[in-house]
């Protein structure tokens, strides 16, 4: 099986560090989209909390409402449930943070390796997708 166009020959040697190189590669990929998979559901997340803030102003104050902790539904009066919303919200604006944080330390090593492999190995690997 000719993986190269017709014609081609591969004259480069891959070392062993060229190969620990490329499963390094391979694996911060596999963790950017598992990051970019848990950076999507936390931004929903805070979107369904923002909809329901708007929501939950306009009910009457002295009004109990459901709230959601964890697995369980308890009664809170209108006012704490805005108290609550505005503390998940927060909660949810850093864990989105720290996970743009990571993206972007993912992308730098990702572009560092990219760099190194392409001066290496040309148009004799494929590293887009």
């Amino acid at each position: 099986m000719e993986l190269l166009p017709e014609g081609k020959k591969n004259n480069i040697e891959v070392t062993f560090a060229d190969q620990q190189k490329i499963n390094e590669f391979s694996k911060l990929i596999m963790r950017k989209d598992a990051l970019e998979a848990e950076l999507k559901k936390e931004r929903q997340e805070k979107e369904y909390l923002e909809d329901v803030s708007l929501e939950i102003e306009l009910i009457d104050e002295d009004e109990e409402v459901q709230y959601k902790m964890g697995e369980v539904f308890v009664f809170l009066k209108q006012s704490k449930v805005v108290e609550q919303l505005e503390k998940d919200t927060e909660i949810i604006d850093e864990k989105i943070s720290q996970l743009e944080s990571k993206q972007d330390d993912l992308e730098d090593r990702i572009k560092e390796l990219k760099t190194s492999l392409y001066a290496k190995f040309g148009d004799n690997i494929n590293l887009e997708r």
